[in-house]
């Protein structure tokens, strides 16, 4: 593992074995691309236990504990897949979370701001991509399930690595594709897509989304894709309150990864502690 161009070839053919176990390709980017962040830290050194100990370090002391753990399992995993198991360090320990960080949850009001924000822009791909999102629980990798065919039936067919589920197309939502599509000339495949009839990236819609904060009023921390996940699963929840069936709707094989999505905000925290009158 010195050299690194024995490294690249082990890359390679660590991203195959992982494609052939059914991850998607984003899941493949991101396990090939911590793989090599800690290539780049060990800069040809010996591998060994004392190496991957300072390199936890390194992570600890630069990422938030979940993106150093995620970074983490990825490496572990490329050990096992060279056959050094005995290298795999462990992932830091984190307490759940009892409430979210206000500053990065959005609400109903902020997200209405958003899309009439993106309207007054003119942009009205960004507006339906926002709604489109929100009103399923979609990932934003996931919107190229969103077709001209699924509209018009109503749901469309998830695949998420070896999973498959289908979303419902709401009324008003369908109403809304149909008319963007005809407008747009789109009358078969994905709904959303670049003039050259690619499929919009992720990037393009987070760089999109982040150029409406200032114009909303709204803090830069809240306006990402996947908050509009979170936003859908909250709602949902409070209607529903059925942690298995929105695990369902999300695509989540466990439901503590579904409890995330669900968490209250430490506002919200504080008034429950205040309402149990517990001081004499």
């Amino acid at each position: 593992m010195k050299n690194k161009a024995v490294t690249k070839r082990e890359l390679a053919k660590f991203a195959k074995k992982l494609l052939n176990e059914e991850k998607s390709p984003l899941t493949v980017e991101k396990y090939v691309r911590d793989v090599g962040y800690f290539f780049d830290f060990a800069l040809n050194k010996q591998i060994g236990k004392e190496l991957l100990i300072k390199y936890k370090a390194h992570l600890g002391d630069n990422y938030a504990p979940s993106s150093a753990n995620s970074m983490i399992s990825s490496l572990n995993s490329f050990l096992s897949y060279i056959g050094r198991s005995d290298l795999r360090i462990k992932q830091f320990k984190i307490q759940r979370r009892t409430f979210f960080n206000e500053s990065r949850m959005l609400n109903k009001r902020e997200y209405e701001k958003l899309v009439k924000t993106a309207e007054k822009k003119n942009n009205i791909r960004l507006s339906l991509i926002i709604q489109t999102i929100c009103s399923t629980g979609i990932r934003v990798s996931e919107l190229e399930f969103i077709t001209v065919e699924a509209v018009k039936n109503g749901e469309a067919t998830v695949k998420c690595k070896s999973k498959m589920r289908k979303i419902f197309i709401i009324k008003e939502l369908r109403k809304k594709l149909l008319c963007y599509c005809r407008e747009k000339g789109i009358t078969k495949g994905k709904v959303f897509i670049t003039k050259t009839g690619n499929k919009i990236s992720r990037c393009n819609i987070w760089r999109e989304m982040k150029a409406l904060c200032s114009l909303a009023g709204i803090q830069r921390s809240k306006v990402f894709p996947h908050n509009l996940r979170h936003l859908f699963a909250r709602t949902f929840y409070e209607i529903k309150k059925d942690i298995a069936k929105l695990a369902d709707v999300l695509g989540h094989s466990n439901v503590n990864t579904t409890r995330i999505y669900i968490i209250s905000t430490g506002a919200e925290h504080a008034r429950i502690i205040e309402r149990m009158h517990l001081l004499i």
